[in-house]
């Protein structure tokens, strides 16, 4: 399995921005379909966007259209979040996971990122 450690998360005022980072490590990162999750206090964990192995393919919660960006960089085996116009309602600690090529399951999480947005 990979790795993941996050960074980049913060006290940011509503419509702020904020970059998250993804740092993997321990396996060859382009076989990975990469993932954000994020949960909020006393809710369930949710999706919030997914890149393919190539980049070619990305796909977007619809509370974050517009506003979030995933993307990846497989020289440097790290995956961002780049989040624009925060509203209070991001306020999570947000995760990112990795999906072997070919499977179904998350198997790998990192230990999560907080993100606090001031209204």
């Amino acid at each position: 399995q990979v790795q993941l450690v996050e960074s980049g998360g913060g006290l940011v005022q509503a419509g702020g921005s904020l970059r998250l980072s993804c740092a993997a490590s321990g396996r060859t990162f382009s076989n990975y379909f990469m993932s954000w999750f994020r949960q909020a206090p006393g809710k369930e964990r949710e999706f919030v966007a997914g890149i393919s192995w190539s980049g070619g393919n990305r796909n977007y919660a619809d509370s974050v259209k517009g506003r979030f960006t995933i993307s990846r960089d497989n020289a440097k085996n790290t995956v961002y979040l780049q989040m624009n116009s925060l509203k209070p309602e991001d306020t999570a600690v947000y995760y990112c996971a990795a999906r072997s090529v070919g499977t179904a399951t998350f198997a790998s999480w990192g230990q999560g990122t907080q993100v606090t947005v001031s209204s």
